[in-house]
């Protein structure tokens, strides 16, 4: 059973902590089996390196939310550099929320939560991205005051090595 939404806790995780280490696992596999995310089952070799890369990565930052005990929200970001500001910025690149624990202000919570931390750092602004389909985040992204510079949206494209 879910709780009341002010039962909800947002933290930085711990990648050394068994507890954080098994949800940021779990909610990387469920946005993945998620229609927008990979619509599969992570790889069970990415399962098996995904934690030792993240703690490897210099500029990593997990943000998980819990439902008292249980796992139903990440944030998983990346400290990058904006040359036009001169100034670090926050990469959201995932962000997830479980099914079943959308549309309580979880997302938002984790959006706040890493604002924090990207204007405690001195960031000039925090990027992410988003499949335009993805209307429900869309949505929260847009209230939370995302948009495009310059007039327009901005795609993400990427080619596979």
């Amino acid at each position: 059973m879910l709780t009341d939404v002010d039962d909800i806790t947002v933290l930085d995780a711990d990648l050394d902590d068994p507890r954080h280490a098994r949800a940021v696992v779990e909610l990387i596999a469920a946005y993945a089996r998620d229609p927008m995310g990979l619509g599969r089952d992570l790889d069970a070799g990415v399962r098996a390196v995904l934690l030792d890369g993240l703690r490897a990565h210099p500029t990593t930052m997990v943000v998980l939310a819990f439902d008292v005990d249980r796992p139903v929200g990440i944030a998983v970001c990346f400290v990058g550099f904006s040359t036009f500001a001169a100034r670090p910025l926050v990469n959201i690149h995932d962000l997830a929320v479980l099914p079943d624990a959308r549309g309580r202000g979880v997302g938002r919570r984790l959006l706040e939560h890493v604002e924090a931390r990207a204007r405690a750092r001195g960031c000039c602004k925090i990027t992410l991205e988003v499949l335009d389909r993805n209307e429900p985040a869309l949505r929260l992204y847009r209230a939370f005051g995302f948009g495009g510079d310059g007039g327009g949206m901005t795609r993400f494209l990427q080619k596979r090595l």
